[in-house]
């Protein structure tokens, strides 16, 4: 039937009968059926529709029905996932757009005068932070990391509060973005925007020479963003080293003194590629899809990664120096021995190699801890209150000390919240890597079979069986490579089956050798001679009174079901000897 003579979703929620009847549907899809009655109701129909009873026949009945969109996210409705705000928060959420009271009003530093940067990805809604510096006399560099201030909207223990610490935080899918806070108070209330005034917590640094902090404050202020910069025209205007950006190059300079500082304090770095998807018409059955691929070490992401860690440091000094509870993280390192790694190339495989034997991040709510894997004495998550609940957290104890105040929460309620946010926020990962992998797989399911993808090698599962990754797309998977290839290594592929609602995904490497055949010879590439070495136990030095044909044959049988053949070539000639 054509998606567009289907009847719209709620047509069939009108009558209580029938709404019944799609609901055991909707539940047998996703395996979440509450009652032996609906497991019959769905049962029933799925026979009556001549298919099976399995939760991918009632997925496909609903959609070839249109009750749901070709690419539903079955992970949405099986872990619940809250989208819309409430008709009583959103009304909240307007009362304090429409009646702000700024508590720190008359303490809040005018930092008008400085040129301030805000970079972030190209659809970003909610900006958190943004960033000034400037060369002192002595030559040392300052920097101002400006964050977001929601406290002037929202106090703990509000409505809008509590729904915020429900939702744990911000959710951002290929299809569709969840604010943790009602829409408009995020966007138009508490986002910094370019040229307008706003309301902003600001840590200022001065850093010694090598990187180090030499002096903090923080600050409730007033800034002017000036420019709104994507991560790409970041790095261009670095790249054109502009002077009328000075301000940019100092930034840059000054995250490279503290990525230098940090390496010499044991930080590991796990700069790796990473994938963002942007989905605009998600309900169409053939939706568009706009892939990017960004390198975290690409100068700006870096400048920006180093000023929020920079931040975070200070925050914690600044906690531990009030005596304020406060989420701060620590990950031990005692199990990364880094020199074990260097024999692997730089960049991917390497960070992916270390990434995977780190333990997890630990949280004490009472002092900091050292983050052994940032090279940091202690951090905590400051620059995403409008994003992140745990940050709102750290916000509300901070703010309060600077008032004069107490810290509104104890450690100990702290730590109630902290495990509830944690639980949460879990989830909504495993939400977002799931749904940005079943749009990686749709994307490459799109593209013509014979197209070939850059795949390094990561490292061997079993046998010639490796974990690779996909350079173009930023995607993990495995295949059978070559005798010869070893870790960190590139390889072309093609994609064999790619199917998104599956999570299957089956590679198969692409061989660009030709076999020669010409003056009674038949010559063989390197890795055919290895693989022939190994499979028929020959030496070096083998000498085997062949056809010429027998040898191609002997290779490729070899290389059947293992590789696409598609690129060998093969020149015909007489019989020969074949040399190994």
């Amino acid at each position: 039937m054509p998606s567009n003579a289907k009847p719209p979703k709620t047509s069939w929620v009108v009558e209580e009968k029938i709404q019944c009847k799609i609901e055991s549907l909707e539940a047998y899809a996703i395996d979440a059926c509450k009652s032996n009655d609906e497991k019959r109701i769905a049962g029933m129909i799925l026979t009556a529709m001549g298919m099976g009873k399995t939760a991918s026949s009632a997925l496909n009945l609903l959609i070839d029905i249109g009750y749901f969109p070709v690419h539903v996210n079955l992970d949405m409705l099986k872990l619940n996932i809250h989208t819309d705000h409430p008709d009583e928060i959103i009304s909240a959420a307007e009362d304090l757009l429409s009646e702000p009271v700024d508590p720190d009003k008359i303490n809040r530093k005018d930092l008008t005068h400085l040129k301030v940067y805000a970079i972030d990805v190209d659809e970003a809604d909610e900006l958190d932070d943004a960033l000034s510096a400037t060369r002192l006399q002595d030559g040392r560099i300052k920097v101002w990391i400006h964050v977001a201030d929601p406290t002037q909207y929202v106090q703990p223990g509000s409505k809008v509060d509590r729904e915020a610490m429900r939702r744990g935080t911000s959710v951002f899918l290929p299809t569709a973005t969840y604010p943790m806070f009602p829409e408009k108070l995020a966007m138009e209330g508490m986002s910094l925007k370019q040229g307008e005034v706003c309301n902003a917590l600001t840590v200022s640094v001065i850093l010694h020479s090598d990187g180090c902090i030499a002096e903090y404050s923080v600050n409730n202020s007033i800034i002017k963003p000036t420019y709104m910069l994507t991560y790409e025209s970041a790095s261009e205007l670095l790249h054109m080293n502009l002077e009328e950006e000075a301000e940019l190059k100092l930034l840059s300079e000054a995250a490279s003194l503290r990525l230098q500082w940090r390496r010499e304090q044991g930080a590991v770095d796990t700069a790796t590629i990473e994938t963002r998807i942007k989905v605009p018409n998600p309900e169409d059955p053939e939706p568009s899809i706009n892939l990017y691929v960004e390198n975290q070490a690409d100068p700006a992401m870096r400048l920006v990664s180093e000023m929020m860690l920079l931040c975070g440091e200070a925050i914690a000094t600044f906690g531990s120096c009030n005596n304020i509870p406060l989420p701060y993280r620590g990950q031990p390192q005692s199990n990364i021995d880094v020199s074990a790694f260097a024999h692997l190339p730089e960049g991917p495989v390497r960070s992916l190699a270390m990434v995977r034997i780190m333990r997890g991040a630990e949280i004490d709510l009472r002092k900091p801890i050292r983050h052994g894997i940032l090279g940091l004495p202690g951090y905590v998550q400051f620059t995403s209150p409008i994003r992140r609940y745990l940050d709102l957290l750290a916000h509300y104890q901070v703010k309060a000390v600077l008032r004069g105040d107490s810290p509104p929460l104890s450690a100990g309620q702290l730590e109630g919240m902290a495990s509830l946010v944690t639980m949460q926020t879990r989830v909504v990962r495993r939400l977002c890597s799931s749904s940005l992998q079943y749009w990686i797989i749709e994307f490459l399911r799109r593209q013509p079979k014979e197209k070939k993808y850059r795949a390094l090698i990561l490292r061997f599962i079993k046998d010639r069986v490796a974990a690779l990754l996909l350079v173009e797309v930023g995607l993990q998977a495995s295949a059978w490579v070559s005798l010869g290839t070893q870790i960190g290594d590139e390889v072309q592929v093609r994609v064999e089956e790619a199917h998104p609602r599956d999570d299957i995904i089956s590679l198969k490497e692409t061989i660009h050798k030709d076999i020669t055949i010409c003056r009674g010879y038949c010559l063989l590439p390197y890795s055919c001679s290895v693989m022939l070495m190994e499979v028929y136990n020959l030496t070096s030095r083998n000498c085997l009174e062949l056809d010429a044909h027998v040898a191609v044959y002997m290779v490729l049988k070899i290389l059947d079901n293992r590789f696409d053949m598609h690129n060998w070539r093969i020149t015909s000639g007489q019989p020969a000897h074949i040399f190994v």
